[in-house]
């Protein structure tokens, strides 16, 4: 293995003085010691630029900019690398001790482009979250399952992001070369980026399922709210782009109006049962009534979109 490559790694930090100092350390004791750690605070109002400011390692390089949000601030770290290999650490997760070198060997037997591992999750304490029935725990096996037994980066993704999180990404300067920055998605850049290195690599992306080399947090105080809307709605749009992107185009408009169809009927589909069961006893005339009071919203809400796109 060829010890003199040089990896470059790029902490987004923003208001996390309480996991900065683990992300932090989490670099700087990898067993691979040939690394440079760049940090770009994005605006933070707490402790974190303090704390980053505190360490000595010559290795590690601290940038303060106001605030900008994830992928501007990505982007930045990423614009400043020298590396022959790029990775990114959100500033409240934990990189495995030998998580580095293990993956630098893995590519350079695999010659891979960009390589992602399994991941373990962990609470704002840092206990790792063991139980199978953990909400998380589920969601995630399920898109593991659904790859393992599809054996398809690129279908598997379309079910899930497996890859979870930013943290994840370890990938050669050439393939950050030629991908390009992150989206302006705030919530899925990293789900967008995966799908766009699958179609600039499709043989070169490489799933180490076997291992669990990234502590991703998921933190305590984590609710419901727009939040969940605004990612669910970047879901459902990256999810239609790339399932298109990757068909004939003359089957794009027909994969696509179908898709659109069936969002529609499940969305009426909703309303209707959600109307009917809170009426005691529908009529026939009543179930009617329903089903054309759902279609003339969805016709009003399509011509209402149109109306919009033509201004």
């Amino acid at each position: 293995m060829e010890k003199n490559k040089l990896i470059s790694v790029v902490i987004p930090a923003y208001n996390h003085e309480r996991f900065i100092g683990p992300a932090v350390d989490s670099v700087l004791n990898q067993t691979w010691e040939n690394l440079e750690l760049i940090v770009i605070d994005d605006g933070s109002t707490d402790g974190t630029g303090a704390m980053v400011k505190a360490y000595t390692d010559p290795r590690l390089s601290y940038y303060y900019q106001e605030n900008q949000d994830a992928f501007n601030t990505i982007n930045r770290g990423m614009g400043l690398v020298k590396g022959d290999y790029i990775a990114i650490l959100n500033s409240d997760d934990i990189y495995a001790k030998e998580r580095l070198e293990k993956l630098v060997a893995i590519q350079q037997q695999s010659k891979a482009a960009c390589l992602f591992t399994d991941v373990l999750p962990i609470s704002d304490a840092g206990t790792v979250f063991t139980d199978p029935d953990f909400g998380w725990n589920v969601w995630h096996q399920k898109n593991r399952d659904w790859y393992f037994a599809c054996e398809d980066l690129y279908a598997a993704f379309l079910k899930g992001n497996f890859m979870v999180t930013t943290s994840n990404l370890f990938m050669t300067a050439e393939a950050v070369q030629r991908v390009g920055k992150f989206s302006s998605l705030r919530y899925l850049h990293d789900y967008d980026y995966i799908f766009r290195m699958l179609l600039a690599f499709p043989d070169q992306v490489q799933y180490v399922a076997d291992e669990q080399l990234l502590y991703y947090r998921i933190h305590d105080g984590n609710t419901l709210g727009e939040a969940a809307i605004t990612g669910r709605q970047q879901d459902l749009e990256v999810i239609q782009k790339y399932m298109l992107a990757v068909l004939p185009k003359e089957y794009r408009m027909i994969a696509s109006a179908g898709t659109e169809r069936l969002l529609e009927l499940r969305d009426e589909l909703e309303l209707v049962r959600s109307e009917l069961a809170s009426m005691a006893e529908p009529s026939v005339k009543g179930r009617l009534h329903l089903l054309l009071s759902a279609i003339q919203y969805k016709v009003r809400e399509k011509l209402r979109q149109h109306s919009g796109k033509l201004r």
